[in-house]
């Protein structure tokens, strides 16, 4: 009995590995390959829009980050420079006075 049952399956099998055949490359499956492949096609153009998008958005920024990350050093060396015209001046008041 054990035997007819795995003959049973490997004979189920084979029948539906031959019709699953036929059904795979039927004209009816084929059109389901062509509208999923158009499908794909599509979203890969819209992802691909959406990337580049996305990489035009991150170059704005990092060029942003780059002009505030300038401006805040120009305006540090300022403040040092005034900072040191501040300790000059007292130096030469200290120097007047003595």
């Amino acid at each position: 009995m054990f035997k007819w049952n795995k003959l049973g399956l490997l004979a189920g099998g084979f029948l539906c590995g031959t019709y699953g055949v036929k059904i795979l490359g039927s004209q009816d499956a084929k059109k389901v390959y062509t509208g999923v492949t158009a499908g794909v096609l599509r979203m890969k153009d819209q992802v691909l829009k959406d990337v580049t998008n996305l990489r035009e958005n991150c170059e704005d920024i990092v060029a942003e980050a780059k002009e505030c990350n300038e401006a805040r050093e120009r305006a540090y060396e300022a403040k040092l420079i005034e900072d040191a015209k501040a300790v000059l001046a007292e130096a030469e008041a200290k120097a007047a006075e003595a």
